[in-house]
């Protein structure tokens, strides 16, 4: 009796530990769950992308020029600017397709809400082609030479340096396109959270980790987002990227996701059936 105290008091005190981080994980995404669903906040964190990308850049002249996020070829550029859209997808498409799928019940709907994905892909690679006849458009090969610059006569970028040359163009900043845009998505999709946990769906700590670790990694954006506009790219560049991709996003989620023949905003065809009997 006296050996099996310490194994009981040991199993008491976790008992007491994993009720207390459900506790934390369940209070946590409530409170980012009621914040992302507030119409005003969503209206002043747009407010804060804008300022991010139009005022950040004043700070290039404080910001230590030795500072890592200084170098194109930092650990977060490589590792998670470059990646973004892939761990945005990984993330957030887990998000959707967990509370799609639990508040309906439905494959084909849930396909559809996970669809708003694949046209975010298809605007991200439509806007970098963009960018790259834009840049081929207006730029011109040079090799640099003690005495100047010696042009060349080749006729893209990826020619140019293929010969070992450097190419000068209007170079939009595709970085900032990309954190601005998936900023812009991650904040959308997850605003219904408030929504499903109010329709009385299931919402284990699973589910709710998921949650939190798309409000990390959105946080996680943010922060990458205010280092390249501070840091990396000319000003014009970045406020044109950011600028297309705020088109993007008004585009689908202002316009066309509000038609019938879309795939819908978040939330769509989740919730009628308890929003119903609360009418009658």
């Amino acid at each position: 009796m006296v050996l099996g105290l310490p194994f009981s008091l040991l199993g008491t005190a976790a008992g007491w530990a994993q009720a207390l981080c459900q506790g934390l994980v369940r209070f946590s995404s409530d409170q980012c769950a009621w914040l992302l669903a507030v119409p005003c906040l969503r209206r002043a964190y747009h407010l804060w992308l804008t300022a991010v990308v139009l005022f950040g850049p004043l700070l290039h002249f404080y910001a230590n020029p030795r500072a890592i996020f200084a170098n194109h070829h930092n650990f977060f550029n490589i590792k998670f600017v470059m990646s973004a859209w892939g761990w945005t997808c990984i993330f957030l498409g887990g998000f959707i397709l967990l509370v799609a799928y639990l508040a309906s019940g439905q494959p084909l709907l849930t396909l559809r809400h996970l669809s708003r994905l694949a046209v975010g892909a298809g605007l991200w690679l439509g806007a970098i082609e963009t960018f790259l006849l834009i840049e081929n458009l207006t730029g011109y090969c040079f090799d640099p030479v003690p005495t100047g610059l010696l042009v060349n006569r080749l006729p893209d970028k990826l020619s140019c340096l293929r010969e070992g040359h450097r190419w000068h163009g209007y170079d939009v900043s595709g970085h900032t396109f990309l954190l601005t845009f998936c900023c812009l998505l991650m904040v959308e999709e997850t605003s219904v959270f408030k929504r499903y946990l109010a329709q009385g769906h299931p919402a284990g700590v699973p589910l709710r980790i998921i949650f939190l670790l798309n409000v990390l990694l959105l946080g996680l954006w943010n922060f990458l987002l205010a280092c390249t506009v501070v840091y990396l790219h000319e000003y014009s560049h970045k406020v044109v990227g950011a600028a297309v991709a705020t088109l993007c996003w008004y585009f689908t989620y202002r316009v066309w996701y509000r038609c019938r023949w879309s795939p819908g905003r978040p939330g769509t065809g989740l919730f009628l059936k308890v929003e119903g009997k609360k009418r009658n």
